[in-house]
C-alpha cells in the first residue's frame, strides 16, 4: 500500500475541483532529494520521469493535464521530477543511470509499493528496463511510451548531428527572457499544439531546470544504454509511440518490442510527442493502457482475478502450463533450457501474484489455469 509520510497536499491549480495530488519527498542512495506525487485510485501506477518536468506546473498544464486527470481513473498514478529538475533537489550533476535507478528506488521505497506497474516515458526508458531487470518481483507489468532502450542505439548520422545541434541551442537559448531557442524543441515535441500549449511548454523548459543542469543531464542521458537488458524482461509489456515522433523516432519502439519477448506494439496515428487531448490518437492511447492494466485493477485488495494467463508473464505462462501438464521443476527446467533456480523463481512470482502461499500454492496455481483454458 502507499505509505503517507513525509506528505502534504496540495489543493491548488487542479486539473478538476474533486482531484488533488499529493506531494511527497524521497531521498535517494546519494542523498538528493526526489520529489514525487500522488493521485488517483485504483492499482499502482508509476510513472518514470521523462526529460522536463514540474510537479506543480505540470499540474496546471493544457499538455498535460488529460493525462493526469484520465490515468487518475483508472490507476493511483505516482510520478515524479528528476534529480535537478522541478521540485527536486537543483545543483546536481550526477544524472548517470546508476543515479537515476537508485531515484526510483528510492520514489518506491518510499511511497510503499509492493507491486506496481512502471510506465516509462520518453527518456525513462533505459532507467524502466534496468529497474525491471533488477527487480523482476516488483512489477507487474511495464510500459513504454514514446521511449527507448538507448537514445543512441542505431543512430543515424543524422540524428547524431542534430543531437549536437539541439546541445549548442540549449546552451544558447535555454534561459533566454524570450522563448525562440526554446519553440525549436516544443515545436518538436507537439507539432500539432496551439499557441497556449507551445507556448507553456516554452515555459516548463525554463521552470524544470537551469541551463547547466539541461546540457548535463542531457548529455549523460544520451549515452545512457540498457538494450543489452532487454533479453532479460519476462513481463506483460506494452510500447506505444506515436508514428511521426520527431523527438524520439518510432525505430526505437520498434527496438524495445522486437528485444522483448510477448511485447505488444500499438503505433499511434499522430505526429506528437506528446499525444493532446484533441486528437484521435488520444482515446486510442488512452484505450490501450486502461486495458492493458485491466488486470491490476482486478487483484486489487476484494476484488477476485479469473485470468491467469493475463496475470502472469509470457515466460511463466509456459512454466504453470508444464506445470500442469505433471512436469516436475528439473523437467520444467530442461523443457526450456532454463537452470532449475530460475524455474522456481518464476513459480514463486506466479504464486505471489495469484495470491497463494503455502504447501499448496502449486496445485492451487495449476487448478486456476486450467478452470480458465
Amino acid at each position: 500500500m502507499l505509505a503517507a509520510r513525509g506528505s502534504y497536499d496540495v489543493g491548488v491549480d487542479t486539473p478538476r475541483a474533486d482531484v488533488v495530488q499529493d506531494i511527497r519527498f524521497a531521498r535517494s542512495a546519494d542523498g538528493v532529494g526526489i520529489a514525487y506525487a500522488v493521485h488517483g485510485s485504483g492499482p499502482p501506477l508509476l510513472i518514470d520521469a521523462c526529460w522536463l518536468s514540474h510537479l506543480q506546473f505540470d499540474w496546471e498544464s493544457p499538455v498535460w493535464r488529460h493525462y493526469l486527470v484520465e490515468l487518475g481513473k483508472v490507476a493511483t498514478v505516482i510520478r515524479y521530477d528528476e534529480r535537478g529538475h522541478g521540485l527536486s533537489d537543483r545543483g546536481v550533476t550526477d544524472h548517470s543511470l546508476q543515479a537515476r535507478v537508485a531515484d526510483l528506488e528510492a520514489v518506491v521505497a518510499d511511497a510503499g509499493l509492493d507491486r506496481f506497474a512502471l510506465m516509462a516515458m520518453a527518456q525513462g526508458g533505459p532507467v524502466a528496463i534496468e529497474y525491471a531487470a533488477r527487480h523482476p518481483e516488483r512489477l507487474t507489468r511495464l510500459i513504454f511510451y514514446g521511449s527507448y532502450a538507448g537514445a543512441q542505439a542505431a543512430a543515424s548520422a543524422e540524428e547524431l548531428e542534430l543531437l549536437a545541434a539541439f546541445e549548442a541551442l540549449i546552451r544558447v537559448g535555454w534561459a533566454r527572457p524570450t522563448s525562440e531557442f526554446r519553440r525549436v524543441f516544443s515545436s518538436m515535441m507537439i507539432p500539432g499544439g496551439t499557441e497556449e500549449q507551445m507556448r507553456w511548454l516554452d515555459d516548463l523548459q525554463a521552470r524544470a531546470c537551469d541551463t547547466e543542469t539541461a546540457v548535463l543531464s542531457r548529455s549523460q542521458r544520451q549515452v545512457a544504454d540498457s538494450t543489452w537488458r532487454l533479453p532479460e524482461l519476462d513481463l506483460p509489456t506494452l510500447v506505444i509511440h506515436s508514428r511521426g515522433d520527431q523527438m524520439n523516432e518510432f525505430h526505437h519502439a520498434r527496438e524495445l518490442a522486437v528485444g522483448i519477448r510477448g511485447a505488444k506494439l500499438v503505433a499511434l496515428d499522430s505526429n506528437n510527442h506528446i499525444v493532446l487531448s484533441d486528437e484521435p490518437a488520444w482515446p486510442a492511447f488512452l484505450h490501450e493502457v486502461a486495458v492493458f492494466i485491466e488486470p491490476d485493477r482486478r487483484t486489487v485488495p476484494g476484488v477476485v482475478a479469473d485470468d491467469v494467463a493475463a496475470m502472469v508473464s509470457p515466460r511463466e505462462l509456459d512454466i504453470l502450463r508444464l506445470a500442469a501438464a505433471g512436469y516436475d521443476n528439473d523437467a520444467i527446467a530442461a523443457e526450456l533450457f532454463l537452470s532449475v533456480r530460475t524455474v522456481e523463481r518464476h513459480l514463486q512470482n506466479v504464486y505471489a501474484k495469484l495470491g497463494l502461499s503455502g504447501r499448496t500454492a502449486r496445485t492451487a496455481a495449476v487448478a486456476r489455469l486450467l478452470s480458465g483454458a
